[in-house]
């Protein structure tokens, strides 16, 4: 069964690898290939379309068609980018945090209660086709390491969340195996190439939710 796609991002950031033989790029130009992708399938985008013009609406307007959006959506799609933060703007002045935020409560209108979405990080590669400013492998321990203080808050909490991980050691690290986080990242290339893989996985970490320390509110 098809799934509602919210997808959260930064529209303007352009500190990612051009796409599709583009010159300029910015992460929308991403978006654009993921809601081509829903619109030949069975799932439904939530999301706002490229022409839609939000531009002239107050903050306000923007968050309530927003959130309607979110709040009709199943799963939400983080775009984790190498600009994606403002860094001379405090967390809760920008939007992915609250988005993600809307995303994870459970919140009633007219006697009907949203659930909590699945979310899935998708980590775009920055202008030198590289993640690692992001990710990173570690071929000694046969891992990934992520950068979390990159992230916002909301985001960085919800990884490596699970109660009760699976961990080995090397190397003085503790290493968690298996869904050790409720917001799972992947990579671009790999996401693209079979979405409803990573859409379907998503879907089962949020049908055990309890067992995830989930944070849903933005400091």
């Amino acid at each position: 069964m098809g799934k509602k796609i919210f997808i959260t991002y930064k529209y303007s950031d352009s500190l990612v690898q051009n796409l599709n033989g583009n010159y300029f790029t910015t992460v929308r130009n991403y978006v654009d290939e993921i809601q081509n992708k829903i619109d030949y399938g069975d799932h439904i985008n939530k999301g706002e379309a490229d022409g839609e013009d939000l531009s002239d609406f107050k903050d306000s307007t923007i968050a309530s068609k927003l959130r309607d959006k979110i709040y009709d959506s199943t799963i939400t799609l983080v775009m984790i980018s190498k600009g994606m933060k403002d860094s001379y703007k405090n967390e809760n002045d920008q939007w992915i945090p609250w988005e993600v935020s809307y995303s994870l409560k459970e919140l009633t209108r007219d006697g009907r209660t949203s659930k909590t979405n699945a979310v899935l990080a998708i980590v775009l590669p920055d202008e030198n086709n590289s993640y690692s400013y992001f990710l990173t492998y570690d071929s000694e321990c046969k891992c990934t390491n992520h950068n979390l203080p990159f992230l916002f808050e909301i985001l960085r909490k919800n990884m490596f969340n699970l109660k009760n991980p699976a961990t080995r050691q090397c190397n003085g690290q503790t290493i968690h195996e298996g869904n050790y986080s409720y917001i799972h990242c992947v990579k671009w290339e790999d996401f693209i190439g079979n979405m409803d893989k990573y859409i379907n996985t998503a879907m089962q970490v949020k049908e055990n939710q309890d067992d995830y320390d989930i944070t849903k509110q933005v400091n």
